[in-house]
């Protein structure tokens, strides 16, 4: 392998990972690529700073071809996770990424990296009506959730003692270029499109929206910055749930088709804003 790629990214060809390969081509990095799907990165970037590695299944990897992949990086980005649409906040596959992630540090620190920058979500914290800050307490509620909040804690402690360097960059509520079909503002979109009815169930959450290439730009900063430590990659600014897809309903000028059910539940008082970390 080639050792002027001295950055990795895995998950490239993700909802997230994109944006951040976007991003650290666009500041003239040369990334070496980790995906299971090679031809389909090459299909959304080609370019000689960009070295793409296919394998079947990072988080399963033997430690030799996971010591193999990292030689020569010395900044390991790592969104990559399994979230099936649907299944993910409590699918059993997020015990396999938890354990995975923790190899795939083991052999960074073997392969002589230097700084890992993980990637988590707002869902670690507990709840709380404030707004949200890296250092307020966590208590997450999804199996999803407290996966990526024991691999911030177990990196936070092993990584350090050997040197190496870690951030971690908690997201919010990402929409954007390649979102799921099935989630919030696309299903809005494509509803109001088919002139069909748009039920919300929760429509009174207050949540911290931002677009996912401002998350990734946000996310490549922190990886090639000097800070270490947790990130809170968000907006800022909270949004109502109903008022989001009301806006976006007179975009299409059929406000008529909303239709929320009012319920008494926990959702319904939600409030999730973070406090941003670095401005970008």
């Amino acid at each position: 392998m080639s050792q002027k790629f001295n950055i990795a990214l895995t998950g490239a060809n993700g909802f997230v990972g994109r944006q951040i390969l976007r991003e650290l081509l666009r500041r003239n990095c040369s990334v070496r690529c980790i995906v299971r799907d090679k031809k389909s990165l090459l299909e959304l970037v080609s370019s000689e700073k960009v070295e793409a590695i296919e394998v079947k299944d990072l988080f399963r990897m033997r430690d030799s071809m996971l010591r193999e992949v990292v030689e020569g990086i010395k900044i390991l980005i790592h969104p990559a996770w399994h979230v099936p649409p649907g299944n993910y906040l409590d699918g059993g596959e997020n015990l396999t990424c938890l354990h995975g992630t923790l190899n795939i540090a083991t052999a960074f620190i073997k392969a002589g990296g230097e700084k890992f920058v993980g990637v988590g979500t707002c869902g670690e914290y507990a709840v709380s009506s404030d707004p949200l800050r890296v250092d307020s307490p966590l208590g997450a509620r999804t199996l999803y959730a407290a996966s990526k909040a024991a691999v911030f804690q177990v990196l936070t402690n092993y990584l350090g003692p050997q040197g190496v360097s870690f951030a971690w960059c908690r997201l919010f509520y990402l929409y954007g270029e390649g979102e799921h079909p099935d989630r919030l503002v696309p299903y809005i979109h494509r509803q109001l499109d088919r002139g069909e009815k748009v039920l919300i169930k929760e429509g009174a959450q207050i949540l911290d929206f931002m677009d996912v290439q401002a998350a990734g730009a946000a996310i490549a900063q922190v990886a090639l910055g000097k800070n270490s430590g947790a990130f809170n990659i968000c907006s800022g600014v909270g949004t109502r749930v109903r008022d989001l897809a009301q806006r976006i309903a007179r975009e299409y000028g059929k406000s008529d088709l909303l239709e929320f059910e009012h319920q008494n539940s926990e959702g319904e008082n939600t409030c999730i804003v973070g406090c941003p970390s670095i401005n970008y």
